[in-house]
């Protein structure tokens, strides 16, 4: 006790020291108005991306049908928002400029203002003030059928209003030298160029967010996005997220439309097939604002992790509309971050929708591979040694190529099973058979034409061929119908020789205890075994050897980051995936017709076979006109 109190009088003598006034001495000022705004600015206004996405928000919120975004050397020394929105007037545009001041909250009935029950882009009272005090700030609007104004703020010094000049309805806010009464701000700055791109990615996913409002960004004179309005359409917002996030995104988008309690979500998923090495293109906009949360990360790798290796990563744009009282935007100074009241129940909407998509896509596949594989198609010169040159040359006999297999076998019923097909011999090459399958018979997969190198399926369609990676589909089949006997019942379980303690923080504890039902269900068995402890009895016959404690401890993570514990059932359908892949047909099998044409039947009736349990292909679809301009054709 004596030698914690020496420690205390030591520390406050050291720190008085350091401070060069007593602790007991110091006077608690009030700031003045330019300080506080300064203030206000480093938390609002980080960089020009910033002052964009403020001013463009604004815009919005006045009934914008068309916002043009200039700026100069990354937004340091010029920047500009024009719009065609409502504008203000006199009294209205001097109140724009006060701290806390904002046409996006009302009274209630009894005088209170509700933080709560936001329908705009949110509240922004500190924006303009803060962006004034810290730069040269302009601002020219001109309300409907009155005249036009100019007010400016040049580092917290009011001037004006004024008359003006302004063609039409709208507003124009003009922001030039930004940091300039903070010359320290301009050294955390980044490159000209970085500092475009931020403000390009900012106005990119506004854009994304409002389909129905025209978007232009010009940078140094050179217009670099150009967004025409679209209809207030799923069509219409399709269109604008192809121009945003490619043409390819367009072709391989799955369409969402769920609804649950007052939460709905529409928007668009792409096809696992169709995924990429980040995930740099998933976007969540809540309410109309584009927001970074990590409730979407958990619920896409949910939706997607029976498609998908952990590498690879989808892309989609979801809109989610809620009630503004289950959602608090004012989490973070730039609203870039939102929390809601029932997060379970957002993220169960989330998963439940792109996982029915998912199921409903069936056997499709992305067109990008098809696009790939036409685009490394080259017509080639055939060498032809000219006849005659070599005393005793005779011209060459046709040859049936090797690789391919005599298609004239006799086909198997379509409608039985794969793996029916598997132990019957294949008919002699030489036999004569029965009439080809037509794929006039309308299999959206078609009849098999033969194989190539006893690996790849060669199958002819209505309007071209199909390719297909026999051994990447039937893994899918295969995994497939695991995956059906493991959800029917009770995962089989094992028992441990020596029961596993496994001890936790208090609350992980808790978090547990609470779901130790839901984990039965999938084989890990355990129990409380005194105060922040449990007991595992069994775990998953499938996953043989496993370490306990790690297999809790991402359970728990899981459920704290996304809340759910999806590791145990990943795990289980990782095993899965194992036994599919080594009980599946190999590369290098000979397979008849009849077998070919059962996989493709099969792979016709079972979901998600147009890729492999990795998100690889397992087919590859070519149009007839596109072969067609490879040989000139068309």
């Amino acid at each position: 006790m004596r030698l914690r109190g020496h420690s205390s009088i030591i520390t406050l003598m050291t720190l008085a020291a350091l401070n060069k006034t007593p602790p007991a001495n110091r006077q608690i000022h009030r700031l003045p108005a330019d300080a506080v705004n300064r203030i206000a600015a480093g938390e609002v206004i980080e960089r020009p991306a910033a002052v964009i996405k403020e001013l463009v928000e604004n815009a919005l919120d006045a009934g914008a049908s068309d916002i043009a975004i200039e700026i100069k050397d990354g937004g340091k020394s010029y920047m500009a928002v024009i719009d065609n929105g409502s504008g203000m007037d006199e009294n209205n545009l001097l109140l724009a400029i006060e701290r806390h001041a904002t046409s996006k909250l009302k009274p209630s009935q009894d005088g209170q203002y509700d933080l709560t029950n936001i329908f705009t882009m949110g509240f922004r009272g500190e924006a303009l003030p803060s962006i004034g005090a810290v730069s040269r700030l302009d601002i020219t609007t001109r309300p409907d059928g009155k005249g036009s104004l100019k007010l400016s703020v040049h580092g917290g010094t009011i001037k004006g209003p004024a008359p003006a000049a302004m063609a039409g309805t709208g507003t124009r806010v003009e922001v030039r030298d930004l940091f300039y009464a903070t010359p320290a701000r301009l050294k955390f700055l980044k490159s000209d160029r970085a500092e475009t791109m931020a403000i390009s990615d900012v106005v990119k996913r506004l854009a994304m967010s409002r389909a129905d409002v025209a978007f232009s960004l010009t940078s140094n004179g050179r217009k670099t996005i150009a967004l025409a309005a679209e209809p207030d359409t799923e069509q219409g917002r399709l269109s604008r997220l192809a121009k945003i996030m490619g043409k390819d995104f367009a072709d391989n988008a799955l369409a969402l439309d769920a609804q649950r309690e007052d939460f709905s979500l529409s928007g668009f998923c792409g096809l696992p097939t169709y995924n990429r090495g980040l995930a740099d293109q998933q976007f969540l906009f809540v309410n109309g604002r584009p927001v970074k949360d990590r409730l979407i990360i958990g619920a896409i790798r949910g939706a997607y992790a029976d498609y998908l290796a952990r590498d690879r990563h989808p892309v989609v744009a979801l809109f989610l509309d809620v009630p503004p009282e289950q959602v608090d935007i004012n989490v973070h100074p730039a609203k870039t971050e939102v929390r809601f009241r029932d997060a379970g129940l957002v993220r169960a909407l989330l998963v439940s929708a792109m996982r029915h998509a998912l199921a409903q896509s069936g056997h499709r596949a992305a067109t990008t591979t098809a696009n790939q594989a036409l685009h490394h198609m080259q017509p080639e010169q055939s060498y032809q040694p000219s006849l005659g040159s070599v005393p005793g040359q005779q011209r060459p006999q046709y040859q049936a190529n090797p690789f391919l297999q005599d298609n004239t076998q006799a086909l198997g019923d379509s409608d039985t099973p794969f793996e029916n097909h598997l132990d019957a011999p294949s008919a002699p090459e030489t036999t004569a058979t029965t009439e080809q399958q037509s794929p006039e018979e309308n299999h959206p997969l078609g009849a098999a034409r033969g194989q190539l190198h006893e690996t790849y399926i060669v199958a002819q369609t209505t309007d071209g061929l199909i390719i297909v990676d026999q051994h990447a589909a039937h893994e899918r089949l295969v995994y497939e119908r695991m995956k059906q006997a493991l959800e029917k019942g009770r995962v089989t379980s094992q028992g441990l020789l020596l029961p596993e303690i496994v001890e936790l923080m208090e609350d992980e504890c808790q978090i547990l205890l609470e779901r130790r039902e839901e984990f039965a269900q999938l084989g890990l068995v355990y129990e409380s075994f005194g105060e922040n402890t449990i007991v595992v009895r069994e775990t998953p016959a499938l996953l043989g050897t496993v370490n306990v404690p790690q297999l809790i401890e991402s359970l728990v993570a899981d459920i704290k980051n996304m809340g759910s514990g999806l590791a145990l059932k990943e795990r289980l359908e990782e095993v899965c995936s194992s036994m599919a892949c080594h009980g599946s047909v190999r590369a290098g099998r000979r397979l008849s017709v009849a077998e070919m044409n059962a996989l493709l039947r099969e792979m016709e009736r079972t979901p998600h076979s147009g890729q492999c349990n990795h998100g690889r292909p397992t087919y590859v679809a070519l149009k007839l006109n596109d072969i067609e301009k490879l040989f000139g054709r068309r």
